[in-house]
């Protein structure tokens, strides 16, 4: 090739050389760039489609920053944007946490992530990652600075990405035997309108009242379209649209035009409901909302209801058996972690750590790692995982 191409994993060695060159002084930072990429993955054996794909698309940031810091300071800020886009629109929710020295990023200081769970396969999954790397690269890569001492420093970096992967876990967290299940937030097609013409129905004043409802809804900042085949029953359609996940059905056959109403049908739990066309906007909007805040407590309500809070290696074992988020108190020795893996390996893979969340339980006096049965250092989310 006249231009060689290196597929990579991730891009610190692509993106790096050049901040050596655009970095000379403190007036150059904090240097921040992102960009959305594909990268591959080609060190496991089984592949799942969104979830641990071979090839994917992702987001990923690289920083600069002069001062460790600044850097400490933008690692959480950035976890926290991918806090809420998990909660805030996914409605998955998820915890923030640091990584261990085994799970962590291998070029990284410190790596902390977003954890999502999957309670009907019983296994956590990495959401999003933010890691500091220190000055690992600088140093690899020569990234100097004249600070403003006129001394000469090295940067301090961090990376942060997330990926495709977010669309694999809001479909395994919320989705059921009939399909898609989307939050209204991320829903391409937040209400579909269908008409449902009877026989000896005016059916062309139907199609005229469902454009309408669509141009009114559109007008309002609603993400609506209608479905006007007539080469498909009404039934066919809700089961279409039900598949797709489209978070609200509107029906209008010949009795809500008569009424000057609309039949609403939402996705999550199926209730039904009329409502006056001249309360529509208002209606869907409050209903939309309602959506998006049931699907995220239904899905915290399952995820709690799988944590298991765990103090020695029977009741760990017992709760890795039951598919559960294990909640333990750890002496924080990567031998110990090792081990737990060495121990737990089977058909359906080794138990691992997830993360320490930074929200730390109490830890009593006394309390001893669940492995080892050394002094126990603080609380971390082991289990299965992606």
């Amino acid at each position: 090739m006249e231009v060689p191409i290196a597929i990579r994993p991730t891009s610190e060695t692509v993106m790096y050389p050049y901040y050596s060159k655009w970095i000379r002084g403190h007036r150059d930072l904090p240097l921040k760039l992102n960009q959305w990429c594909n990268v591959v993955r080609w060190e496991f054996s089984n592949p799942t489609p969104f979830i641990r794909s071979r090839e994917f698309l992702w987001q990923e940031g690289h920083t600069a920053f002069a001062t460790k810091e600044e850097a400490d300071q933008e690692v959480l800020e950035v976890l926290e944007l991918y806090r809420r886009i998990y909660e805030e629109f996914l409605a998955i929710p998820v915890v923030k946490g640091k990584k261990s020295e085994l799970e962590k990023f291998a070029g990284g200081l410190y790596t902390t992530s977003v954890e999502a769970f999957v309670p009907h396969t019983g296994r956590g999954i990495q959401g999003a990652t933010s890691h500091c790397l220190g000055q690992n690269f600088a140093k690899m890569f020569q990234i100097n600075f004249e600070n403003e001492k006129g001394e000469k420093a090295m940067v301090w970096q961090n990376s942060w990405a997330y990926s495709t992967r977010t669309i694999g876990v809001m479909v395994m967290v919320h989705g059921d035997d009939k399909g898609l299940v989307l939050p209204p937030k991320v829903a391409s097609v937040q209400a579909i309108v269908i008409p449902v013409p009877y026989k000896d129905a005016n059916t062309e004043a139907i199609f005229e009242a469902c454009k309408s409802t669509v141009r009114t809804l559109n007008k309002a900042g609603f993400r609506a379209e209608e479905d006007l085949r007539e080469n498909y029953s009404p039934g066919w359609k809700y089961s279409h649209w039900e598949m797709k996940g489209v978070p609200l059905r509107i029906e209008i056959g010949p009795k809500d035009l008569a009424n000057n109403q609309v039949r609403v049908v939402r996705r999550d739990n199926g209730s039904k409901k009329d409502i006056p066309m001249e309360n529509l906007v208002e209606q869907v909007k409050d209903i939309l909302s309602d959506i998006q805040e049931s699907l995220f407590n239904a899905a915290k309500q399952k995820r709690e209801a799988c944590i298991e809070i765990i103090e020695t290696w029977a009741e760990f074992i017992a709760a890795l058996n039951k598919k559960k988020l294990i909640l333990a108190p750890w002496c924080d020795e990567e031998e110990v972690e090792k081990d737990v893996k060495a121990r737990t390996k089977g058909e359906l893979g080794a138990a691992k750590t997830l993360c320490t969340p930074f929200d730390q339980p109490r830890l009593p006096e006394g309390t001893l790692c669940f492995a080892s049965g050394k002094p126990a250092k603080k609380w971390t989310y082991w289990g299965r995982s992606y």
